[in-house]
């Protein structure tokens, strides 16, 4: 097909106002697809080429930021939000600890600190001893640390390495006893953890083939493998564990059970919690795989195991989640036991500590955590500060002890002790903050959607601010993938409320908050139900007086970057501004770029007659109309984003700004040695969200308050 380019040069004007302003152009290029007997114009298809191979896109990142930072630059409140931002962040903050190997470890962030700083301690009242500090990996903090495992013995830690953002991580490993960092070096690794056998000589972990030269960001993740890797050994002399070159689509969890005598592989193809286990009898002297369960249609989370008596927290016959047993001796479905029944309310998550399995419920998207015995006799509640998201209460069997954290909207997370015997919380640590959670309300509230469905949403803001319609307020939502979304402190959120801004949530079908019916009623075919349930929200917001469409804002990132596209091109005329970040925009192509092929499971695929119809009709990118007022928009993504491929923002924004007609920003800020999100150093958060907070500020009509620090 012949490609024909109408390339003008980019014009750059910075103006205070919008009034003639002048957005770079964008080529376009003559690229039509057939799709079922339709055909589809794909315009800005160039845009999907990887930025640092393409002197066209990167010329066209390099305009669109000018303009960005030129109109951002021109807010006067804006360093005034930033110096805020950055006064509420300086403060302690702690992760959750974890117990391995004998040891105690935790993340510990002095506040302005770029990465947390791994610590650990031989008892709870030791002198902490530093683990790994990857601020010391690089002059601008954007290398991190993104994952650990600590040898049984206690004395190697494994670490993953993530760099500028990417799904990559580069696995070595560090004696704790002489503080030396070993030779050993593991590339290509991705989608996986690592897992000690029992006695800390090596680890299984799993990788992907080496890409392409100048496809690392870009190419489809495929032909996953399972290894062994022996210390001191090099990669090359890992030894292959398990492979289905069969199955070039699937990927695989290589995990060691806790007493050393058995690997389960749990095998996964996509975003669906169902999964196909195989296992190997380590204690045998010739290892080979035994398939466990040959079919993908349940959940397995596995929580331990006596002897050979494995127990996962699974849905087999429970969309909402059990506890189940499963003998190695009677693997029939028929003969699964089970030991913690499915409830009202959805199990989330379990683990099994000390001589308790440890239940973590959601009710109505908010934290229940219950204690049971091995065999199902419920033992107690988890007494919890109050309404918000518990998260931790990792352990083992041979432990008596964990630890778990509870933070909500208004509550930053503080890190509790807990004692399984005698089911007893003790605060360990709690962050000093410059603000009051007291000036703050929490509340939930429940409103309807289009077809009738009752959804939660969780409403926030400072004390003194009474509803009267013309609150500035922030929509937030991401509906999909079986994800909930629970109360969580967040700083920036925070910042945004002390604006005199409402900060809501809402929990849309798509998500996990009420179990696979839920989820499965925001997929594929049934996806429009997510952006019914988004724009019922933001008329539930209107009709209760909280605020009216001028002063509205929308937000979400990646599944919720989706959302905001979506809900924006569908009713623009409902919102004041849109923040979608690192959004899934082309419905129609993205499986063909790394991890997206994934996603099929919640979306379906353009490749079917049906689910083509589907996407089509609320893809972004595809359903933007010429001579339509969107609502002011700032796009945000990063070039090293290789989850949701920055080409998705980039053909958003050229064909969001070719069909805008008004006066209010449409544009876009890329930023560069970052990711999809994780791994992403303070100080580029701090400054991104000043810059999104600044944006909403002049285009929701916004005034500092007066007492404003």
């Amino acid at each position: 097909m012949r490609i024909f380019f109408s390339y003008v040069t980019a014009i750059m004007l910075s103006l205070p106002a919008f009034a003639g302003f002048k957005y770079p152009e964008s080529k376009t290029v003559d690229q039509q697809d057939n799709f079922h007997g339709t055909v589809v114009k794909d315009p800005y298809r160039w845009l999907e080429d990887d930025v640092r191979n393409s002197k066209d896109v990167s010329d066209w990142v390099e305009a669109q930021n000018k303009v960005t930072f030129s109109y951002l630059s021109t807010i006067k409140e804006r360093d005034q939000i930033k110096k805020r931002m950055k006064t509420l962040w300086d403060f302690e903050k702690y992760g959750t600890p974890f117990i391995a190997g004998n040891k105690y470890f935790y993340f510990k962030n002095n506040g302005l600190q770029n990465q947390s700083v791994l610590y650990f301690q031989e008892s709870l009242d030791a002198k902490p001893q530093l683990a790994l500090d990857p601020n010391t990996w690089s002059k601008d903090g954007t290398v991190a640390l993104a994952q650990t495992k600590v040898s049984p013995n206690g004395r190697y830690l494994a670490y993953g390495i993530q760099d500028g953002g990417s799904d990559w991580r580069t696995w070595k490993v560090k004696d704790l006893k002489t503080g030396k960092i070993l030779k050993d070096e593991l590339q290509w690794l991705k989608f996986t953890s690592v897992s000690w056998d029992s006695d800390s000589k090596g680890f299984y972990y799993s990788r992907y083939p080496t890409p392409a030269e100048g496809q690392k960001y870009q190419s489809l993740n495929k032909n996953q493998k399972v290894y062994y890797h022996r210390l001191g050994n090099a990669q090359k002399k890992d030894r292959l564990i398990y492979e289905r070159p069969d199955q070039p689509a699937w990927g695989f969890s290589a995990e060691v059970t806790d007493d050393g005598n058995y690997l389960l592989i749990t095998i996964w193809r996509g975003t669906d919690d169902r999964y196909r286990l195989v296992y190997f009898d380590l204690k045998k002297s010739r290892k080979k795989p035994i398939d466990l369960v040959t079919e993908f249609k349940y959940d397995f989370s596995l929580l331990g195991n006596i002897d050979n008596v494995f127990y996962f927290r699974s849905t087999q016959n429970a969309p909402k989640g059990k506890v189940i047993a499963i003998d190695l001796e009677q693997p029939k479905e028929s003969d699964w036991k089970t030991i913690i029944p499915e409830a009202e309310d959805v199990l989330s998550s379990a683990s099994w500590v000390g001589s308790n399995i440890i239940a973590h419920y959601l009710k109505d998207a908010r934290s229940e955590v219950k204690t049971y015995s091995p065999t199902g006799k419920f033992v107690s509640h988890v007494e919890l500060p109050g309404i918000g998201s518990a998260r931790g209460f990792d352990g083992s069997p041979d432990k008596q002890e964990t630890f778990y954290s509870f933070s909500s909207f208004n509550t930053p997370s503080a890190v509790y002790h807990y004692d399984v015997k005698s089911g007893k919380s003790k605060l360990y640590k709690k962050a000093s903050t410059a603000f009051k959670p007291s000036d703050y309300i929490v509340k939930q509230e429940f409103y309807t959607s289009k077809d009738g469905t009752r959804v939660p949403m969780f409403i926030t803001h400072k004390k003194d601010i009474k509803p009267n319609g013309q609150l500035p307020t922030l929509l937030y939502g991401y509906g999909g993938f079986n994800i909930s979304l629970t109360p969580r402190f967040s700083t920036s959120n925070l910042a945004w409320m002390e604006m005199g801004g409402v900060y809501v949530v809402a929990n849309l079908r798509g998500g996990g908050e009420y179990g696979e019916a839920w989820h499965k009623a925001g997929t594929k075919l049934q996806k429009q139900n997510v952006f019914d349930d988004f724009i019922a929200a933001a008329e539930h917001l209107i009709a209760s007086k909280y605020t009216n469409p001028k002063k509205l804002a929308i937000f979400g990132g990646s599944n919720g970057g989706l959302l905001v596209g979506a809900s924006s091109a569908q009713r623009p005329d409902l919102f004041a501004a849109a923040l979608p970040a690192v959004g899934v925009m082309d419905m129609l192509r993205f499986h063909k770029f790394t991890a997206g092929r994934f996603w099929v499971d919640d979306y379906g695929s353009a490749e079917d007659p049906q689910e083509f119809k589907a996407l089509y009709a609320y893809s972004p990118y595809h359903n933007l109309k010429p001579g339509i007022q969107y609502p002011a928009t700032l796009v945000t993504t990063a070039d090293t984003d290789d989850r949701v491929v920055p080409g998705h923002s980039f053909k958003y924004t050229a064909a969001l700004q070719k069909a805008h007609k008004g006066d209010v920003p449409v544009m876009i800020r890329i930023e560069t040695r970052a990711g999809h999100g994780s791994g992403k150093p303070t100080e580029k958060i701090i400054e991104e969200y000043a810059d999104r907070w600044a944006f909403l500020l002049k285009n929701l009509d916004m005034t500092l308050p007066k007492n404003y620090p």
